[in-house]
């Protein structure tokens, strides 16, 4: 009988092992639930739903590509707007800043009276003429195999803020935004027609750090003198005879025709309206510094400002001048009862 036990011994321990095998391959996924540690798409849903799950009031935006009107819960709105509008590499505290501006923009919208070149029965659009909206699914497709993480840190810097906007005067804010300065932010009169109290220069050394903080274009002397309705004499381009508090091109005089610095920009679609120009045989060469009309809070800046250390507080309160950080509870309240 001696002869038999090592080979017991064998089928005794094969058999002890094939019980354990579904324990093994089990037990992770058990201790992977169990200690809350979840997968990044799951995570970016749960976050999603819990800061959605708040928001009772809709924005009813103006879709783009479908010309239709979709109303989208207040907070998911938020998302897609900071999920476009800023890239979300950028630093935690930078998304944030831009999730206050974004929803502190819409809440002025919905508490307006008036809608700004926005089809009838809808608030705002999603292009640039408000704010660049893009929903989950077309993120999906921009982001492909990024958008768990991506949603994940955008979801939860919106959460960080939520229900937060920036008033003045007890009142939302125009939270005006753009992508890089060229060292300094401009006064909104400067550029718009209203002076705002809120919007004043400031100086945002960091951008000269920005991958947009230096273009260049050339247009021929036909297109230049076309678009901008002169004639060019000779060498004679014309001279900068006023620059803006933002050291932004004030206006500029092209023999004898005097034009804003944004009227130029505008018309030859420049970065910036703080450029400078050459004649370069037929050809004008334009340099600009800067992106975006400058007025507000630079997304570059922020940025910049998040990786020294700086608070979310801190980068509004250094581009909003004398702005407190509120609740959108009193507005939203308003605008629900008129409606």
């Amino acid at each position: 009988m001696n002869s038999f036990k090592p080979l017991f011994v064998v089928l005794a321990g094969l058999f002890i092992i094939i019980l354990m095998i579904p324990t093994l391959l089990v037990t992770p996924y058990m201790q992977k639930s169990t200690t809350g540690e979840l997968s990044e798409e799951l995570q970016a849903k749960k976050e999603t739903e819990k800061v959605l799950s708040q928001s009772a009031v809709t924005v009813p935006v103006y879709r783009s590509t479908n010309q239709q009107i979709e109303n989208i819960p207040l907070e998911e709105y938020v998302i897609g707007v900071v999920s476009s509008e800023m890239p979300a590499e950028f630093e935690e505290e930078a998304l944030k800043a831009q999730a206050l501006a974004a929803r502190t923009y819409i809440v002025k919208q919905l508490m307006s009276e008036e809608t700004m070149s926005s089809p009838e029965g809808s608030v705002v659009t999603d292009t640039q003429m408000h704010q660049v909206y893009k929903n989950p699914e077309e993120l999906k497709k921009t982001w492909k195999d990024d958008y768990e993480w991506k949603m994940k840190k955008i979801t939860a810097a919106v959460a960080d803020t939520q229900g937060e906007i920036l008033t003045f005067d007890e009142k939302p804010i125009d939270a005006s935004f753009f992508s890089t300065s060229n060292g300094y932010t401009e006064n909104s009169e400067d550029y718009w027609s209203t002076p705002l109290p809120y919007l004043k220069t400031v100086e945002s050394p960091w951008d000269k750090k920005s991958e947009k903080f230096l273009d260049q274009k050339v247009v021929s002397v036909s297109e230049f003198e076309k678009k901008l309705g002169v004639n060019i004499e000779g060498n004679n381009l014309g001279k900068i005879i006023e620059r803006t508090s933002g050291n932004r091109v004030g206006t500029v005089d092209i023999n004898g025709k005097k034009l804003s610095g944004r009227e130029v920009r505008d018309k030859l679609e420049l970065k910036s309206s703080d450029f400078t120009w050459k004649l370069k045989g037929n050809n004008i060469v334009i340099e600009t510094k800067g992106f975006g009309h400058g007025v507000g809070m630079s997304q570059y800046g922020a940025n910049f400002m998040a990786e020294e250390g700086k608070k979310y507080d801190d980068i509004v309160a250094h581009y909003y001048k004398g702005v407190k950080i509120a609740s959108a509870e009193p507005f939203l309240t308003k605008h629900m009862a008129k409606n």
